[in-house]
């Protein structure tokens, strides 16, 4: 599957109890509504496009996702398998899941091969990636893309060759989308995606903000899922070195902030080292724009002196979090923990058995500043099994610390729980008819 004959060799640094049903609390966004829970070598073109190209390592099946059974906070459990649960999840989520329609409809280019249909080559790209499939994806891709990369190169050739002269290679924009609400771009942020030729892009972007891609240029998903990465790091690299050397002008999408757990500083790196002009275009990272969704100051005199982020994940992956719990159990420190929903189990009682208080308030936030915003607000000793119940998904932003009490919404919050924990203390009582 290699796209030239003589890759040359090249190496890398590096989601009521019972009696009076509560009604439902209205967020700081007025279009959300939710329930408050119950309880440096030097590559040439060839080598580079040589490896974005090459047939992958064999990935494991994409892990099956829990849908709730609405699109608000609800205690049911799903009962469908996990194909169906899956698809429902995908169909509901504000953005770019592996298997989603809008991702096939979005890179449809990238299937269109002299010898068959985009629609065709498109089915067949889905159902590899819902088996898991991973190489037989990427091989329905490589005639279009190799297209796409002579195109630019003969195109710079010609512009080299004209009075004007000129050329030389592309730019590299990292473009910071926010959390997921379109209205949170920076202008700056917006003027660059309406400029690309190609657009490499997350899972984590969402699809009002990958409307703003002009008509003509090119988008290709290259987003990650537990279980399931579209494209290795190691080979976003080497596409976006690819077609930055033929002159295009390329942007990488990303969630929240591209320098705030999100690799934008070894994309930049990389880039950098091949000669590749790099610009950083920052985004509302998820832990400022949902804590301002929920009405959460991240420090607060007299309450938080210091907000913390950390990472949920593990560098070599599992269910434990990094080894953090120790130093991070301050209680006049905010943490904000991304992806930190398979790890919350291990990462809660480390917390609280360092010296974090267990009645700490916190509140994890599913899908946040979308219309699919999920909310869970609980007492640290409560939280894994309140997220639990609510079957909360990825992506799910944590935030543990006495400024959530500040939080309007937990007032209401704490004052349903209240109210639902009188009525179900209320003994039973038998009208006999007269």
């Amino acid at each position: 599957l290699h796209p030239f004959a003589h890759p040359k060799p090249h190496h890398h640094n590096g989601p009521p109890a019972s009696g009076c049903p509560a009604p439902a609390l209205t967020s700081p966004r007025s279009r959300i509504k939710y329930h408050p829970l119950p309880k440096s070598t030097v590559h040439t073109p060839c080598d580079a496009m040589a490896l974005a190209l090459r047939a992958p390592l064999f990935q494991p099946l994409p892990a099956s996702i829990p849908a709730p059974s609405t699109a608000f906070a609800s205690t049911a459990r799903p009962s469908s398998s996990a194909a169906t649960a899956t698809a429902i999840c995908a169909a509901a989520s504000p953005f770019t899941e592996a298997t989603s329609s809008s991702r096939y409809r979005r890179d449809a280019w990238s299937y269109t091969a002299q010898d068959s249909s985009s629609s065709s080559s498109a089915a067949a790209a889905a159902a590899a990636a819902a088996s898991g499939r991973r190489d037989d994806e990427i091989a329905l891709q490589l005639p279009e893309l190799r297209r796409l990369l002579e195109a630019l190169r003969a195109s710079r050739g010609k512009g080299l060759e004209g009075e004007r002269g000129g050329g030389g290679p592309g730019r590299v924009a990292l473009v910071g989308t926010g959390p997921g609400d379109p209205e949170l771009l920076t202008l700056k942020a917006v003027r660059a995606i309406e400029a690309a030729d190609l657009v490499l892009y997350d899972r984590l972007v969402s699809n009002e903000v990958l409307d703003l891609v002009a008509d003509g240029a090119r988008l290709l998903y290259v987003g990650k899922t537990a279980g399931y990465h579209s494209r290795t790091q190691e080979e976003i690299h080497e596409l976006l070195l690819s077609f930055a050397e033929v002159g295009a002008n390329v942007v990488r999408l990303k969630g929240g902030d591209p320098l705030v757990f999100g690799r934008g500083g070894e994309e930049m790196d990389f880039l950098q080292q091949q000669g590749i002009k790099v610009e950083v275009i920052p985004g509302i990272t998820s832990a400022s724009g949902i804590a301002a969704e929920l009405g959460i100051p991240l420090t607060h005199r007299g309450v938080a002196t210091s907000v913390r982020f950390l990472t949920g994940h593990s560098r070599n992956g599992g269910t434990d979090p990094l080894h953090v719990a120790e130093n991070a159990a301050d209680p006049d420190t905010t943490l904000v923990v991304y992806m930190g929903l398979s790890t919350l189990p291990s990462l809660a009682p480390k917390l609280m058995k360092h010296g974090l208080p267990p009645d700490t308030p916190a509140v994890a936030v599913e899908r946040g500043t979308t219309p699919q915003q999920r909310m869970v607000f609980a007492m640290l000793k409560d939280l894994v099994n309140e997220v639990h119940s609510a079957d909360l998904v990825s992506p799910t932003l944590i935030i543990i610390g006495k400024v959530v009490a500040l939080s309007p919404l937990w007032v209401e919050s704490s004052e349903h729980d209240a109210l639902n924990n009188e009525n179900s203390s209320q003994p039973s009582t038998t009208v006999s008819p007269v």
